[in-house]
């Protein structure tokens, strides 16, 4: 998101953004009918621009910049649904007893900042976006290293995938399955509860944007969430 200028003055300080016609990534999911326009190509989109725009913050800047706050609510849109990072410092200074389920494990206990933390809470919006709701119980389970739950937030390893796919929108087609999949792949391997095994933003933007992707050898709503979890590399 770009930042255009700024007044200071002892009464009152302002900051000038562009305009962005749409609303949050978050406001736009909660609502059925934004959420179904969208649909599935728009919303890899949006998934590849906030990886993209994550990757430069940490890879292509001196010092890196670690937003330390990506959520949903933090991601705007644009009339074209182009995703921009916004909210830059509202996270300096870090409340411990604050619950934020996007902050990382290692942030949570040990208030260590890294460029991972980005990664994993990227994790969490693209699930977000995928599940269309907050996957709150997918991170608790993730977190403390126990088995998914079997609420409708937290998909088992023998729920079919098109089970959890937001429901507001049509079934995705073969092509849109297989970049879907390949989002929640990723998803989950940022989620790693180990900062050093989770891939950094760089190799994720390299990744959405070639045209590798995950192969299914079976239609979506014949595959599980546990084989696509066991499913090993992408193919072009």
């Amino acid at each position: 998101m770009k930042l255009y200028g700024f007044y200071l003055h002892h009464r009152h300080s302002f900051l000038v953004y562009e305009y962005l016609e749409r609303d949050s990534l978050a406001t736009t999911l909660s609502n059925d009918h934004e959420a179904k326009e969208l649909g599935w190509s728009k919303m890899v989109n949006i998934v590849k621009d906030l990886a993209n725009a994550l990757s430069d913050m940490q890879h292509n800047c001196l010092p890196p910049i670690v937003h330390r706050d990506i959520s949903s609510k933090n991601v705007l849109l644009d009339s074209e649904y182009e995703a921009c990072v916004s909210d830059f410092g509202t996270a300096k200074f870090l409340n411990p007893e604050s619950t934020n389920w996007t902050a990382t494990v290692e942030l949570a206990y040990t208030m260590e900042v890294t460029e991972t933390c980005d990664g994993y809470s990227f994790g969490v919006v693209t699930l977000e976006i995928i599940i269309g709701r907050h996957p709150g119980d997918v991170f608790s389970s993730l977190s403390s290293g126990a088995s998914p739950s079997s609420s409708s937030t937290s998909p088992a390893p023998e729920m079919s995938i098109l089970d959890v796919l937001d429901q507001c929108i049509s079934p995705p087609s073969k092509r849109e399955a297989e970049e879907v999949v390949s989002l929640v792949k990723i998803a989950f391997a940022s989620l790693n509860p180990s900062p050093q095994c989770r891939p950094t933003m760089e190799k994720v933007s390299q990744l959405l944007s070639s045209t590798q992707r995950l192969h299914l050898s079976k239609p979506l709503h014949m595959t599980t969430f546990g084989e696509l979890l066991a499913l090993d590399g992408f193919t072009t």
